[in-house]
């Protein structure tokens, strides 16, 4: 069976989205095939790999409570073409928002679930997700501590000829374990789904979230956001800002 696996953020790289659509990837089987939706010059090219899927995996942010208007263009063509092609596979949705809260992506979830009734197709169920920005910074960490841990034993290799440093070895163990602890509901439900979408079954609705208390959360969350302001526009990205007057 064919699982289309279609990444719906409209960044071009390094987002939430790509990161959970490559974990789903992990815990399904059989063939696959992976697309970027983003514009409309997109839409044949996934349209067209549609035509022999068992199966379609949606993976996208929520914006203001709901699909993000690019991808319900894309969706207004694939009803179209499905009726029109008599297809009937099976859809999924993984759904991320940078609320605390899974349970933020329930308007989103059930907009697919119309979305499938109009459209003929088997509406398979999905997870969304809470802290969606904050899990994706995960394996950014992640990936910093290989490199600091690559870093320590070729320190360790020309100073003492060994391969492991104990020290390094263990702050890396404790690292990783307390990352992989953060996304252990997003594992979870991503492996449950894997396994309905090799049944072509139904997988329901879950939600989840990053494993860390809210107060702790909404303090880092802060943080996150005015820094990536300053980096993008300024404070506010402009809403301090002197507007001209319109005539």
């Amino acid at each position: 069976m064919k699982t289309v696996f279609i990444n719906c953020s409209p960044k071009k790289r390094f987002s939430a989205s790509a990161y959970f659509l490559a974990l789903q990837r992990l815990f399904t089987g059989g063939e696959k095939a992976t697309e970027k939706l983003r514009t409309p010059a997109d839409h044949s090219r996934i349209l067209a790999q549609l035509k022999d899927a068992g199966a379609v995996v949606f993976c996208l942010p929520l914006y203001v409570d709901g699909i993000p208007s690019h991808v319900l263009r894309f969706l207004m063509d694939m009803e179209t073409f499905c009726v029109q092609s008599d297809l009937h596979f099976s859809v999924y949705c993984i759904a991320n928002n940078g609320f605390i809260e899974g349970k933020q992506n329930e308007p989103l979830m059930q907009s697919f679930e119309h979305f499938c009734r109009r459209a003929g197709l088997t509406w398979g169920g999905g997870v969304g997700i809470g802290g969606g920005v904050m899990l994706n910074v995960t394996r950014i960490l992640f990936a910093v501590d290989i490199g600091l841990l690559l870093m320590d034993i070729a320190l360790s290799v020309a100073n003492t000829g060994s391969f492991f440093p104990r020290e390094a070895w263990f702050s890396f163990g404790e690292n990783a374990l307390l990352l992989l602890y953060f996304n252990l509901g997003v594992l979870y439900y991503l492996i449950r789904m894997g396994t309905a979408i090799r049944r072509q079954g139904f997988c329901g609705k879950k939600y989840t979230r990053i494993l860390i208390p809210s107060f702790v959360f909404i303090v880092f969350a802060d943080i996150f956001f005015v820094i990536a302001s300053l980096f993008e526009g300024g404070l506010f990205r402009g809403w301090l800002e002197k507007k001209p007057i319109e005539e």
